[in-house]
């Protein structure tokens, strides 16, 4: 597995692994209703954030995404047929070491707060901390991760 900066022509297809997900699924037009559209997710990445892709054969596979402005990991996807390779918690890393390289000590992300997500247990498994609004007695799915307890673990 490769792990490299992206691209702006890597946009697309961060846009075709983004909708190929089974949990949190979303189509190109919901996304689109939210603003985020490959010419957005272009600016974004000429200005202050940055992508990684994960490639297996030269095959992108994954990819992370985030904001020095915002602190934040502001998406993580692998195509479905990857998923337990290793590739998300890679990519994930990557976006840690580089928020954390730009000054900054907490970094942020919002993800479901059901357990029986995997994404939710991802995330507490790599050392990210639910933290945030509660509402009905529940966290809705902002999670924490801070720079004095970063892993130096291999990928």
């Amino acid at each position: 597995m490769n792990i490299r900066k992206a691209q702006i022509e890597d946009v697309e297809t961060m846009f075709e692994i983004r909708t190929s997900v089974t949990e949190n699924h979303q189509s190109r037009e919901e996304i689109a209703e939210l603003g985020i559209t490959p010419e957005t997710v272009t600016q974004m990445l000429q200005t202050d954030c940055c992508a990684w892709v994960a490639d297996i054969d030269d095959k992108p596979i994954g990819f992370s995404i985030a904001n020095a402005t915002e602190k934040t990991i502001l998406g993580l996807f692998v195509l479905p047929s990857f998923e337990g390779r290793g590739a998300g918690k890679a990519v994930l890393q990557k976006a840690e070491e580089w928020l954390f390289s730009q000054d900054i000590d907490e970094i942020w992300l919002l993800t479901g707060n059901d357990p029986n997500l995997r994404a939710y247990g991802f995330y507490l498994h790599l050392g990210w901390k639910p933290v945030g609004v509660i509402k009905d007695g529940e966290m809705e799915g902002e999670m924490k991760f801070v720079k004095a307890l970063y892993r130096n673990s291999p990928t």
